[in-house]
């Protein structure tokens, strides 16, 4: 089983590669994954306005510019003179890709009255026409704009069903790349008529509406035969430079991440992060209205710029000139990174444009100014320009676009005091790091106090700290906690000098219970020296007592011998006198 997987790998990786040909679009190659079938025709529909001429217009300029493939315009509503005009201020060249013969702009005035529409009516003349300025600049490409002016004249549907079979035959016998622009069908049809869908190999459609008054183009690739590609509807916009669209299809998490630190711009809050935010991560700072969020962004900008990297600042809110006036008053002088180009700033109103024209515009400046740092304040105003679930599609697909690039992403955004841990944007779970401001008041008056909600993969404080906006800047104070609550500005001046007060209470209280209790020490140890003087007095006294017992009992011993002495003397004087008594009385006898 193991070989077979191993076989059908090897076999899908032999396969060869559908034919396709870049157009340059930014994003559009990327959505189908290497542009147009090539040698083959493809039909861009949409409405007036939508951008189809334009559309192949910079399908065939990038082809001459950037893939050395000579192209041919054939138009049947505009001259040459008008498409040059039109396209000069996307910055395409047009008249000197004409003298290089890279491109030759053909227009074609085709007159209802001087057509004779028969049954044996065909498009030979036009064939020969298109053959022949093909051959004479070798053009891989072509664009025919539009199939609508080409058979407006044909009422006979079996005729305009035949020709237009033909057309798209002869172009894929050429084995030149087409695009061909259409007009709306009606009833469910891409087109006109209805079957250029059919007999093109890839079908699109470009689409602009109107919602709530703000106008979007988008793409959506309805057909492509014999590959992939994305089937969403993709904004897309017009730009100086051509057009470029979002290829949402092609996000993915697969972004690198780095050690790196990049300072706040303020050295304590750099000091509560551990070294600051990581490069290429994502911060939110939110917070209620004047808690400090711009000013905290702003430090970040000005922390960049003198590090020697560029800022990109989105402003929804103020104008450039507002913003570095403001700052000036915190100590930061934005104004220089802005003249040495390392500082750039878009202010716009969220309702301007819709959010995907606000995305794609995002894109088009990042791309081109390489900044690396992006800051956009606040990300609370986008819900202007389209509903809670839009705007954050919007910024999901922004923050991977940012870390796909390494670029670190600073949003703020505005809360409400009571539950700042809901963001409105529903982001916070994409955000590696997440500051919250707050402006509390107490005692007349509103203080700033910053705690860090998270900050992930390193470690940090979980301390609330008061800040000061200053000439001198953002300064943190460590805050004061007292009886269960934080107090901050006059409200701490006053608790800080009542707490001295107790302090200074207890001090005394304590230093008076000292000294009470030092004389009642020194009372017990007087009451025990005089308990041992008289103790010492009375031990002696009974040791003399003691002694004067002794002696007595030592003389009444002493007597005792000597009465005994005598009566033993006394007993021996009476038994010696009795002894001679009785010797008188035998002598007597």
């Amino acid at each position: 089983m193991a070989r077979k997987r191993k076989n059908e790998s090897s076999d899908s990786k032999a396969r060869p590669l559908f034919p396709k040909s870049l157009t340059g679009i930014r994003g559009f190659d990327q959505i189908t994954e290497g542009g147009v079938p090539t040698g083959r025709p493809t039909l861009v529909c949409g409405g007036p306005g939508s951008g189809k001429t334009l559309f192949g217009m910079e399908f065939l300029v990038k082809g001459a510019m950037l893939y050395d493939e000579p192209g041919l315009f054939v138009a049947f509503e505009e001259s040459p003179k008008d498409l040059t005009q039109n396209v000069a201020s996307l910055g395409f060249e047009i008249d000197e890709l004409i003298a290089r013969k890279k491109i030759i702009l053909d227009y074609i005035h085709i007159e209802r009255s001087e057509i004779e529409v028969t049954g044996e009516y065909d498009l030979e003349g036009l064939f020969v026409r298109i053959g022949y300025l093909l051959d004479s600049i070798k053009a891989k490409r072509i664009v025919i704009d539009t199939l609508e002016a080409l058979f407006a004249s044909l009422p006979n549907e079996a005729v305009l069903r035949a020709e237009l079979r033909r057309l798209f035959r002869w172009l894929k016998d050429r084995g030149v790349t087409a695009v061909i622009t259409a007009e709306w069908g009606s009833g469910g049809s891409f087109s006109r008529h209805g079957l250029e869908e059919y007999v093109s190999d890839c079908v699109i459609q470009l689409d602009q509406r109107i919602i709530e008054q703000i106008s979007t183009r988008r793409l959506r690739i309805v057909k492509y035969r014999g590959t992939y590609h994305g089937t969403n509807e993709y904004p897309f916009l017009v730009e100086r430079d051509g057009i470029s669209m979002l290829p949402l299809s092609a996000v993915e998490l697969k972004h690198e991440v780095s050690s790196e630190r990049q300072s706040t711009g303020i050295t304590d809050l750099d000091t509560m992060l551990g070294g600051g935010y990581y490069r290429g991560s994502t911060v939110l700072i939110s917070g209620t209205a004047g808690a400090g969020k711009s000013s905290f962004a702003a430090a970040a900008a000005h922390a960049t710029c003198r590090s020697g990297k560029k800022c990109l600042y989105f402003s929804f809110e103020e104008s450039e000139p507002q913003i570095i006036r403001n700052m000036r008053s915190i100590g930061l002088d934005l104004e220089p990174w802005v003249k040495k180009g390392m500082l750039r700033f878009l202010a716009t109103r969220p309702t301007v444009y819709g959010l995907e024209m606000h995305l794609l515009r995002m894109h088009g400046l990042i791309d081109r100014f390489q900044p690396e740092v992006v800051i956009m304040d606040p990300i609370s105003n986008m819900a202007a320009a389209g509903n809670l679930r839009e705007v954050n599609s919007l910024l999901i697909r922004l923050i991977d676009f940012l870390k796909g690039h390494g670029i670190t992403g600073i949003f703020t955004s505005l809360v409400h005091p009571e539950t700042f841990e809901e963001t409105e944007m529903a982001i916070s779970s994409l955000i590696d790091t997440w500051l919250f401001l707050r402006a509390e008041e107490s005692s007349g008056e509103r203080n700033r106090t910053l705690f860090i909600l998270k900050s992930r993969g390193m470690a940090h404080s979980n301390q609330v700290r008061e800040f000061l906006l200053s000439g001198n800047g953002i300064n943190f104070i460590e805050v004061f906690i007292g009886k269960g609550q934080i107090f901050t500005g006059t409200a701490r001046e006053i608790q800080e000098a009542g707490d001295r007060a107790e302090n200074l209470a207890r001090r005394l209280e304590n230093e008076r219970r000292r000294r009470a209790h030092e004389r009642q020490r020194h009372l017990i140890a007087t009451q025990i020296d005089v308990l041992k003087t008289q103790l010492a007095q009375e031990e002696e006294e009974n040791k003399l007592a003691v002694q004067q017992e002794e002696l007595r009992e030592q003389a009444r011993a002493l007597d005792h011998r000597r009465i005994a002495e005598v009566r033993q003397v006394e007993v021996a004087g009476r038994e010696a006198a009795k002894d001679d008594r009785k010797k008188h009385r035998e002598k007597g006898i």
